[in-house]
């Protein structure tokens, strides 16, 4: 593979996957501070006015963080792939530009409110405000999940010339993987924020185990865990049959089926070799792979040897694995605490969700490994390659800006961690 492809690829994946940690937190986070708002406009209680004076903080912060890092990804977009927007900008170009006017324009209008509106408009406003916060959060997911969606499984468009148009933007918008990958980001980004909100809450606890804001989060944030990721199991389920239709060479490659055969078997964990075309020291339940990927026990799954062409294995393999195990841990978890946390809050569980506060953010980050690699080698599938869009840049100057991103990056990312950590350790909104 060429070495500029290699490093406009890294560049990119680091791109976006420090932009998703952002996001994934502001969509969920959005709207429990909606919760936030609404209970102490209800109840007048000043642990929940300064419950959300401190999360309101926090938000602002992740915001700004999200919005500085999906400039630079925006940008790349025309240094490091002009072959995507020369070919697809007739459809990518409106999607994100539908995201700027109707979600981020909304959301930067009504957060002036939000953060320094509370003793200037009526609380009825200051509420109204921040409900469009969310909505807008929402809505710039909405877009970016379209575009997404479309460039997995493509639909709507038309051929002129060399390049994409939309022949139906409803076709486009709400092509075959959309709701699907939607739903899943949704959840997604709600349970980030449960875990984020738990963890640090759990953190001021162990501190100031009487604070009274503290001990509300934690309750609610585990209560709203312990909801979310039963349905996003489910969520995940339905969006894996969805894939098994549209993109089953990324399915074959997540469970390492090298051949196609009917009543395939599930494996749990094992060393996918590419080489040898087998998993190696595998660990697997006969049969229970088609029944957990196609409802059926005998149902055929195509493997490997079915295309010509398929996705990097190993990757997707132990990345599908580490968001599926990170998804069990954090439902023992909030199951656990949901019911622990009724009587008391031991020493013990405050630390687990402690550790467990950025655990949103593994499984995330897995899930979108998933995702992008599981296309390759196709940009769009089926219409544009990756190795057709790269651009002309060097690899000489691509390295020397992809280290630059990876010690900038590292230093905003070490920093955001520290200012969350010391904000909660507060504990409050001043």
């Amino acid at each position: 593979m060429d070495e500029a492809l290699i490093l406009a690829r890294a560049q990119f994946g680091l791109n976006i996957g420090f932009h998703i940690l952002f996001p994934s937190i502001t969509i969920g986070l959005a709207w429990m501070l909606f919760a936030f708002r609404v209970r102490y406009e209800r109840s007048k209680d000043p642990a929940w006015l300064a419950t959300y004076k401190l999360w309101v903080k926090i938000f602002a912060l992740t915001f700004a963080m999200g919005v500085v890092s999906g400039v630079v990804m925006s940008f790349q977009f025309g240094t490091n792939w002009p072959g995507y927007m020369n070919r697809v900008g007739n459809i990518a170009g409106p999607l994100l530009a539908y995201e700027v006017l109707t979600a981020f324009f909304l959301e930067a209008t009504f957060l002036g409110v939000m953060l320094f509106g509370m003793n200037r408009v009526p609380g009825w406003a200051h509420v109204l405000s921040t409900f469009m916060v969310a909505f807008g959060t929402t809505m710039s997911a909405f877009w970016i999940l379209a575009l997404n969606s479309w460039m997995q499984t493509p639909a709507g468009h038309v051929t002129e010339g060399s390049v994409l148009i939309a022949g139906s933007w409803l076709a486009v918008i709400f092509n075959p993987s959309f709701p699907y990958r939607l739903t899943h980001m949704l959840l997604a980004s709600g349970i980030t924020a449960a875990f984020l909100v738990a963890g640090l809450s759990a953190w001021r606890l162990l501190k100031a185990p009487a604070d009274p804001g503290a001990r509300a989060t934690l309750r609610f944030a585990v209560h709203l865990a312990a909801l979310l990721v039963p349905l996003q199991i489910i969520a995940g389920d339905l969006h894996g049959l969805n894939t098994l239709k549209h993109q089953p060479a990324k399915i074959a490659a997540l469970e390492a089926i090298w051949e196609t055969e009917k009543g395939a078997p599930l494996t749990l964990i094992g060393i996918p070799n590419e080489q040898t075309r087998r998993t190696d020291f595998a660990v697997k339940l006969p049969r229970m792979g088609s029944l957990v990927l196609a409802h059926d026990a005998g149902a055929e799954i195509k493997g490997l040897d079915a295309f010509p062409e398929h996705p990097p294995v190993a990757p997707l393999f132990f990345a599908f694995r580490i968001m599926v195990g990170t998804g069990v841990l954090m439902l023992i978890l909030s199951f656990t605490g949901s019911y622990v946390l009724r009587k008391s809050q031991p020493p013990w569980l405050l630390w687990a969700f402690a550790a467990f506060t950025f655990s949103g953010w593994v499984a995330t980050l897995a899930g979108w490994i998933v995702t992008e690699m599981g296309r390759q080698p196709w940009l769009v599938t089926g219409l544009l390659r990756t190795a057709e869009a790269v651009g002309e840049v060097s690899g000489a100057q691509l390295g020397a800006s992809l280290t630059a991103y990876v010690l900038t990056y590292s230093a905003m990312l070490l920093s955001f961690i520290v200012v969350l950590t010391h904000l909660a350790g507060k504990g409050d909104g001043h």
